[in-house]
């Protein structure tokens, strides 16, 4: 029997959780409005921090209520290996991709019956949003989900719990990268690193502007002292006199 003939019929009974589950995702999309308020175009990464908290326990919740998902996208390895090479036309199943990959080598052509691939990256089975990640990408997500949110009910059939886990995703995604220090030194080794205010521009990185200097010290011959011979007692001088006794 489908879901639409359950909802129809008086045999529907909830699935075991769920009102609770639904709760407490509620709850935790109702208190991002209240992160959100706060928070500004060229706030500091730090205040993203709450955001993306809220945002990941929401999308473990959703992800809990919605069906099993399948990794690969694929029906005879749903929980397989991906391929992090597949190419243009294939899916993410790498045990079919090697499988696809035998039977080219043997036949020279391309094989009969390949998956197309997926029109989004996804990772772990849900979808990553391409970048640049904005302050303004973040709040479309929320709307997305709060208009979602509005909708959903202990009835709801299990897509709209998927729709919602995958926009969860895509926003807890966003937020995380804001949360990430932002590269303001413009070094790639040091992203976070403190601004040197006497360093040229292009070289703000305190840790870079110091190593630089290191390097530029002129190099120091260490001195050695004399090597003293068994039994014998090296002189030192005193920098100061022994006061009297």
């Amino acid at each position: 029997m489908s879901p639409q003939d359950q909802h129809g019929s008086r045999g529907y009974s909830v699935p075991t959780g769920r009102p609770y589950a639904l709760k407490e995702l509620q709850a935790t999309l109702g208190s991002l409005g209240d992160h959100m308020r706060e928070l500004y175009d060229g706030a500091h990464p730090a205040e993203y921090d709450g955001v993306a908290d809220a945002l990941y326990i929401a999308f473990q919740t959703a992800s809990g209520l919605a069906p099993a998902k399948s990794y690969t996208g694929c029906a005879e390895h749903p929980n397989g290996a991906l391929d992090p090479e597949a190419p243009d036309g294939w899916g993410r199943c790498l045990i079919c991709n090697d499988r696809r990959r035998l039977g080219l080598r043997g036949q020279g052509g391309r094989p009969a019956g390949a998956a197309p691939a997926a029109g989004e990256q996804r990772r772990l089975g849900y979808p990553v949003p391409d970048p640049p990640y904005t302050h303004d990408v973040l709040r479309a997500f929320l709307r997305t989900i709060e208009d979602r949110r509005f909708h959903l009910g202990l009835s709801s059939p299990p897509e709209e719990f998927v729709r919602m886990a995958d926009d969860l995703h895509r926003a807890f995604i966003v937020a995380r990268e804001l949360s990430r220090p932002r590269n303001a030194s413009g070094c790639s080794e040091h992203p976070g690193a403190p601004i040197d205010p006497d360093a040229p521009p292009g070289e703000a990185c305190i840790f870079c502007a110091g190593r630089r200097r290191r390097a530029q010290r002129p190099a120091q011959t260490p001195e050695m002292l004399p090597r003293i011979r068994r039994g014998e007692r090296r002189q030192l001088q005193r920098r100061f006199e022994r006061p009297p006794g």
